[in-house]
């Protein structure tokens, strides 16, 4: 995995932190369709209860990650697909915003990670052709 790839990992995260704080002080939460998707199941039950599940299912994925990470740099790399897969994702704020007319909650900050993304997109595949 090249230098680049990297800092192009560590310039995303304190966009995806930033992202995600505009989605909670605008209220994503409340009006998109993938939330009640996603965690739907979750709403039925007590806030505590949803809590701890949430975050043993966080304890389990950085696990299996952390593992992963430790089989090497074929692996480090293959996992940096899933941040890759996250800045596709992202498309949906530009998606519903389109369909409303307007601004969607989380809008103004996934553009700059429509850029990142791009550059980051870029950087894997080249990374991935010479391994």
């Amino acid at each position: 995995m090249t230098k680049k790839l990297q800092q192009l990992f560590l310039i995303s995260i304190p966009l995806f932190i930033i992202h995600g704080l505009e989605e909670i002080f605008m209220g994503f939460y409340n009006i998109d369709s993938q939330v009640d998707f996603w965690f739907g199941n979750l709403n039925s039950l007590p806030t505590s209860q949803a809590t701890f599940i949430l975050f043993q299912i966080m304890i389990w994925l950085m696990l299996i990650v952390a593992y992963l990470l430790l089989l090497g740099p074929k692996w480090q790399l293959r996992l940096m697909f899933i941040p890759g897969i996250i800045f596709v994702y992202e498309l949906h704020h530009l998606y519903k915003a389109v369909e409303v007319g307007g601004y969607y909650p989380g809008l103004i900050t996934a553009i700059p990670l429509y850029i990142v993304g791009f550059l980051f997109w870029k950087e894997l595949v080249k990374n991935y052709k010479l391994t």
